[in-house]
């Protein structure tokens, strides 16, 4: 226990393991810099080390949150969905008929679906947004008059609530499920359900400078290889069934839940960036050293997170 916040088992062994790899990927980021990019002209290990920095403060975000219990994660989650909205909407050719919608999606909005969050009021959290969210700001956009780009000007906005909102949202959601036998360790299927989609990331990353040959969407993500996939996706699934002691779900089943996290995680971001290049752009923002924006951090796990509370609901959850 720390504090008033009960820690559940295995929480502080996994952060440990974190920072013990954190610090053999710095150490490992220090030598190669040394070695071959001692003046900084090597593009491809001076990113490796802006994304290693840019991990430990991630890390050690995620990791407060995590020990500050239900509170600290939704409002983690919360501040990561403000931003990305931020982020997404300034992407959209706003007119003047839509500020008040939009100051409703921020001010209103996202607030309102991270209290239910908080409430653990799954008949809310589930339909706010899909339903009268999705209702209601089309009707404050029309009172104003204005019917140009109507259509998609609504549907750009919905789109950044599904993606920015509702579906982050549902990472925090998964410390409302009742499994029994778990009681008070869900906190460890937010850990197993960020590492394994961030891990995938990274190690498809890896897979792909060391063996990527063939691209599989070059006009939508030229990074992507299929051997980046094909190496990303399987040792992510590894990394599930090794992770499985901390989960309510056997080896086999843990080994399937990161598959299916991984699969979800790289479609997410190949949609994502397909929404980027359709705006022109390479990042979402530049908040994140080596990363872009906060966004381009969460693209694989907003296809993920929802998918997976609902399979773990369906099937463990006794409520």
């Amino acid at each position: 226990m720390m504090g008033n916040v009960m820690v559940p088992a295995g929480l502080v062994t996994l952060l440990g393991v974190i920072v013990g790899i954190l610090v053999l990927a710095s150490v490992t980021g220090y030598v190669l810099q040394r070695r071959f990019s001692p003046q900084g002209d090597n593009e491809v290990i001076e990113n490796l080390n802006q994304r290693i920095h840019s991990w430990w403060i991630m890390a050690i975000l995620m990791g407060v949150a995590l020990l500050g219990g239900r509170t600290g994660v939704v409002l983690l989650f919360a501040f990561a969905s403000f931003s990305a909205l931020r982020e997404f909407i300034s992407l959209i050719p706003a007119r003047r008929a839509d500020h008040w919608t939009l100051a409703l999606a921020f001010f209103v909005v996202l607030p309102v679906q991270y209290v239910f969050i908080w409430q653990q009021y799954y008949g809310m959290y589930s339909i706010f947004i899909p339903v009268y969210a999705f209702l209601l700001l089309p009707v404050i956009s029309t009172l104003r008059g204005d019917s140009h780009g109507y259509l998609e000007r609504v549907s750009e906005v919905q789109w950044a609530l599904m993606i920015c909102v509702f579906c982050v949202s549902h990472v925090p959601a998964l410390l409302s499920l009742d499994i029994p036998g778990y009681e008070g360790r869900n906190v460890l299927l937010i850990a197993f359900l960020i590492v394994v989609v961030q891990l995938s990331d990274v190690l498809q990353y890896v897979w792909g400078k060391l063996l990527g040959r063939r691209k599989i969407a070059p006009n939508l993500s030229p990074s992507k290889t299929l051997e980046g996939f094909a190496g990303g996706v399987l040792s992510a699934t590894l990394v599930g069934a090794v992770l499985a002691w901390m989960t309510p779900f056997s080896v086999l089943q843990a080994a399937v839940l990161a598959l299916m996290i991984a699969l979800l995680g790289f479609f997410g971001g190949l949609v994502m960036s397909a929404i980027k290049r359709d705006r022109g752009i390479k990042d979402w923002g530049h908040l994140i050293e080596g990363h872009g924006g906060f966004i381009d951090r969460l693209d694989s796990v907003v296809f993920s997170a929802p998918i997976f509370f609902h399979v773990v609901r369906y099937f463990w959850s006794a409520s």
